[in-house]
């Protein structure tokens, strides 16, 4: 939905709430000239001209994050060939920072803790190329379900995994895939010497057309959940696999084993990605929108004091259990778009 700029006063409310941070609350004013951001996929470079023929707009190369490019507010990309060939994608530039800032290396295995809607975990993949994994994890079943359409669309899903689980409590540890890429392999630490003779049926290739029996059970969650928060059940529910994801070729009891938080310092995740849930008071198009949406929802979702306490106690579950699953010597990357001090 596309939102005129308004010049309609903040609430006093929200001002008060701007000066007890620091914040200016002219910033909030300038939405009018902030621009729009799409990422080229690398090896597209070669299109800019013809997609700025199609949009009629010049792209314009935002020189300290590579294969970015901004363009006007008003210009829309969903109905240009690039965009539905999958050789765009928006996404916002502080988004691409955050990302940016794992520096991410060929082969690293990546944690995305909080994965929806996707763009992040894109980029993330992009920059992997064909090497490492990324394992994308969110509560939200039908939000991580629109990661997992833009995995697919963008072709990038090759060595992804998707996991609707609480980013606070989830454990798992990153697969390993062996030369032959056919079969899932974990670190020998891990792995299962049992010699037992019983057949254990393992992942076969991913497919969107689920058994019957899976589409009744999840039916019936459905049913009885009308949320479906993965809070809300014991185990993490794995919606997408890629063929080079680790996990092909694996029993669901491989690719589900519990480990000691001790290993994960040796083995877990060399990147982990904590982009969490806030009150969006950074986003100034976000904060825009509410004068749409009407300035109590802003007073509810913003300047409640009890949502806020219980957003920052979400925040510090998720900045820690990413850690605890990091190994040593990579990189967590922590990123809101809020401003307050406490987030």
């Amino acid at each position: 939905m596309s939102i005129e700029p308004t010049n309609l006063p903040l609430p006093d409310a929200f001002v008060d709430f701007l000066k007890e941070n620091g914040l200016e609350p002219s910033i909030y004013t300038s939405a009018d000239s902030i621009p729009r951001y799409i990422r080229l996929k690398p090896g597209c470079e070669s299109q800019i001209e013809e997609i700025e023929d199609e949009i009629r707009c010049k792209l314009n190369e935002v020189t300290w994050l590579p294969n970015f490019y901004s363009l006007p507010p008003h210009v829309q990309i969903a109905n240009s060939k690039a965009y539905r060939e999958g050789k765009v994608y928006g996404i916002d530039a502080a988004s691409g920072a955050a990302v940016s800032a794992l520096n991410i290396s060929s082969g690293d295995h990546v944690l995305d803790l909080c994965a929806a809607p996707g763009a992040k975990l894109c980029m993330i993949l992009d920059l992997l190329r064909d090497s490492g994994s990324v394992t994308g994890v969110d509560v939200a079943r039908h939000r991580l379900a629109a990661c997992r359409t833009m995995v697919q669309k963008y072709a990038l899903g090759d060595h992804c995994r998707l996991f609707v689980a609480d980013g606070s409590t989830f454990s798992l540890m990153p697969t390993r895939v062996s030369t032959d890429s056919k079969f899932c392999k974990h670190d020998e630490h891990v792995a299962d010497e049992s010699t037992s003779e019983k057949k254990v049926e393992v992942f076969k290739e991913w497919t969107s057309k689920r058994p019957w029996k899976e589409r009744k059970q999840a039916a019936k969650a459905r049913k009885t959940n009308s949320l479906e928060l993965a809070s809300q059940v014991s185990d993490p529910e794995l919606i997408f696999y890629g063929q080079h994801s680790g996990v092909i070729g694996c029993s669901r009891d491989e690719v589900y084993r519990a480990v000691d938080d001790n290993q994960f310092s040796s083995f877990g995740y060399d990147k982990v990605l904590v982009d969490a849930e806030c009150t969006h008071d950074g986003s100034i198009r976000h904060v825009q929108k509410f004068e749409h949406w009407g300035w109590q929802t802003l007073q509810r979702r913003v300047l409640d004091a009890e949502r806020t306490d219980d957003l920052t106690n979400l925040q510090f579950q998720l900045l820690s259990n990413g850690f605890r699953l990091l190994k040593t010597g990579g990189s967590l990357i922590y990123s809101t778009c809020s401003l307050t001090v406490a987030q």
